[in-house]
């Protein structure tokens, strides 16, 4: 059997199990038999125990067996296909992968989004697993200067079709200069070039990727705005758009009325957060905080302005 093949069927098994929530072998048997992998042929117990272990050594998937509760197998660490995980992404993106292979007739008819990385992933993944210092030339958005520097590449993120990565910055004290410690954001489509060099560093024993952007609505993470509590109303339709796709896991629906519902999160109200609340500003309004209404009200008479439409009351 082709690599290919099997990873196909890993994820059926994963997807079947999720879907289902606790099921026994007998229902995987019988759903088995409905795909066209089985071929008609049932799936041997022993290729099921491979098949959950090699789920697990791949993607971290544990499968487990409820044998008091009539031996139903499920997802034993399910909270990582509903998060912003590795392994939610990697099953997500196979299956989706798996279903438009398969439809190769719809292909001119299928519009995707490129997200562009180049070498730059394959690098920095390397760098994070011999845990060397990276090299990049860089040229931030509002200067053509290109700058260069060096750090210890912590993680790597994802957000609106760009790769980001946390850089961390460390030096120890010296009697001519103080000690440096802070983390910085790079993306992808900035860097110029990128080199592993041979400095070794150790990953701090208190870093947690997910903790470190809990808080944050996309990358911005390392600036001093704090995280606060936000209400935000959405009328029409846009109250749907944000039960289905929430804005942060923080999210939380906590009144509505005849035409808008009322979502509490808890996340610092950045850069990023503010120019995606503009951009939804005609069906989605701040209730809470004053100050972060009052900003995005400033926001909005700044971009009418550009329009030379005159501001008469501010409101």
């Amino acid at each position: 059997m082709t690599v290919p093949s099997l990873f196909k069927e890993y994820i059926w098994l994963v997807n079947t199990i999720k879907r289902a929530h606790r099921i026994t072998f007998a229902e995987i048997q019988e759903k088995w038999l409905d795909t066209e992998m089985s071929g008609g042929v049932e799936l041997a117990r022993s290729t099921f125990n491979r098949h959950k272990d090699a789920i697990q050594d791949i993607f971290g998937i544990y499968i487990e067996c409820d044998r008091k509760g009539g031996y139903k197998y499920y997802i034993g660490n399910e909270e990582v296909l509903h998060e912003e995980s590795v392994q939610n992404w990697i099953v997500s993106t196979m299956s989706v992968n798996d279903i438009i292979s398969e439809s190769k007739c719809l292909h001119d008819r299928i519009l995707l989004q490129q997200i562009p990385c180049d070498d730059y992933l394959q690098i920095c993944i390397k760098a994070m697993k011999k845990k060397v210092r990276l090299a990049v030339k860089y040229r931030r958005y509002e200067s053509d200067k290109i700058t260069e520097a060096d750090f210890e590449p912590y993680c790597l993120k994802l957000f609106n079709q760009r790769w980001y990565i946390l850089a961390h910055f460390h030096r120890d004290a010296t009697p001519e200069k103080e000690e440096r410690d802070y983390f910085a954001i790079y993306s992808f489509d900035r860097i110029q070039e990128m080199s592993l060099t041979d400095v070794k560093f150790d990953i701090r024993d208190d870093f947690d990727a997910q903790d470190f952007f809990s808080e944050c609505f996309g990358v911005f993470a390392s600036d001093e705005t704090s995280a606060e509590l936000i209400i935000l109303r959405a009328y029409g339709k846009q109250r749907y758009y944000l039960r289905d796709l929430p804005l942060h896991h923080s999210q939380r629906a906590i009144g509505q009325g005849e035409n808008y519902t009322d979502f509490e999160y808890y996340v610092r109200p950045t850069s990023d957060f503010c120019g995606h609340i503009l951009s939804l500003a005609n069906n989605l309004k701040v209730i809470y905080p004053q100050s972060l209404a009052d900003k995005i009200s400033q926001l909005a008479i700044d971009t009418l302005k550009m329009y030379n439409i005159e501001v008469k009351d501010k409101v």
